[in-house]
């Protein structure tokens, strides 16, 4: 048997349930997004849909595939990630890609995440 939650009052009451994932990504909603799955792929595009699953919606999607050649980019047009296999989700500051030079960028490609 579990022992009983202490009461309100008590400085040891657990915590409220966090926020949903879903609540948490809204903010990335209608904003530029690169993702990185489970499989080593990196996309960025316009974040337009989510829901609790993680499952996204990605506008204007292209994927970087990066080389020793350099970086090739790949596009998807509107695409949907299954959350899943969706690893890392973060806002992307079009200025700061914008200046960088992928032409010269070299580096192996990501390995899969093994569990």
């Amino acid at each position: 048997l579990l022992p009983p939650l202490p009461p309100p009052s008590s400085p040891f009451r657990p915590p409220p349930p966090a926020a949903t994932m879903a609540t948490d990504m809204s903010e990335f909603m209608d904003q530029a997004i690169s993702v990185l799955t489970n499989d080593g792929r990196n996309m960025v595009g316009i974040m337009r849909g989510c829901d609790q699953y993680t499952n996204i919606i990605i506008e204007d999607c292209h994927e970087r595939v990066y080389t020793v050649e350099g970086v090739k980019t790949v596009e998807l047009g509107l695409y949907i990630a299954r959350g899943d296999n969706v690893a890392v989700i973060g806002e992307l500051d079009q200025a700061l890609d914008g200046q960088i030079e992928f032409d010269k960028i070299q580096a192996d490609a990501l390995n899969p995440i093994r569990h």
